[in-house]
């Protein structure tokens, strides 16, 4: 492990901590930054390359044991405290960062293999919201989703706030990038994959839906919900009944109500 203190963020290889309000320079770097203790545990644990920890002497202390048995040897730059405060989002990073690799996409084969039914996918159209991603993942964590799938108007999951917002758990969650939402919904109709948008004008109330074995949920924008041409390709929509007059949810809160209510409807799969 190499550890360099540094007395400011001048270094070339500090550049995506100085620019953390750049995220498509980041993406096409094909990097990600983690932001604060939590999610930098999280992708300690996990199998992703770290390339850098920036972080102050007194979180080097904290980590160092977790820092040597790092496969990937990151590099490790340690800051003042006053050189880290002037970092946009300081009460959110903690004082500890760091840039990782960003994984190769899985290809939607790798996810279907027969030995995963039945199948828990959750697709998301349009949705380019990061804090609102970034939940959402969460949430597909905490519910037992095998994959998410991102459509092509969506945003990645790896963007520094969708990171953040995920709380490290997108570190081990298979992403799938598609090229047409639209028809791989209609290539999992053909194959048996029930595929659910959740759509708040839907009549269907979640409970009001069959047993599911494999299924896809599809997620939309926060204004626009489901396109039409992929809301075509659902077989099933279902909604969340609300009173008093609210008409939809933030897609991080629906998300959590609607994969709750799938999980318990799901049932063992027989071949």
């Amino acid at each position: 492990m190499t550890i360099t203190p540094v007395s400011s963020l001048d270094l070339p290889v500090l550049q995506p901590y100085r620019t953390m309000r750049r995220p498509a320079d980041q993406q096409r770097q094909g990097i990600f930054v983690a932001e604060g203790e939590k999610v930098v545990r999280a992708l300690l644990k996990s199998n992703l390359q770290i390339l850098s920890i920036l972080l102050t002497d007194e979180w080097l202390s904290v980590l160092r044991g977790d820092l040597e048995h790092q496969k990937s040897q990151p590099d490790v730059f340690v800051a003042p405290k006053k050189v880290l405060e002037t970092i946009v989002g300081f009460p959110l990073h903690q004082l500890i960062m760091a840039v990782g690799k960003i994984p190769k996409p899985y290809a939607l084969d790798d996810v279907l293999r027969p030995s995963q039914e039945p199948f828990f996918f959750v697709a998301v159209d349009g949705l380019t919201n990061a804090e609102n991603l970034g939940a959402l993942v969460r949430n597909c964590a905490a519910f037992g989703v095998q994959a998410i799938l991102v459509g092509e108007t969506s945003s990645s999951p790896y963007l520094r706030r969708a990171v953040r917002n995920s709380m490290g758990t997108v570190f081990n969650m298979p992403v799938v990038h598609l090229e047409n939402l639209a028809a791989t919904l209609g290539e999992f109709n053909r194959r048996g994959i029930m595929t659910i948008a959740a759509h708040p004008p839907s009549a269907q109330d979640i409970p009001a839906l069959d047993d599911v074995t494999s299924c896809c949920v599809v997620f939309g924008s926060e204004g626009e919900g489901i396109s039409h041409d992929v809301l075509t390709a659902c077989t099933k929509t279902a909604a969340i009944t609300m009173d008093n007059g609210v008409d939809s949810l933030n897609v991080a809160s629906a998300s959590a109500v609607v994969l709750h209510a799938i999980r318990a409807r799901r049932k063992p799969f027989r071949k």
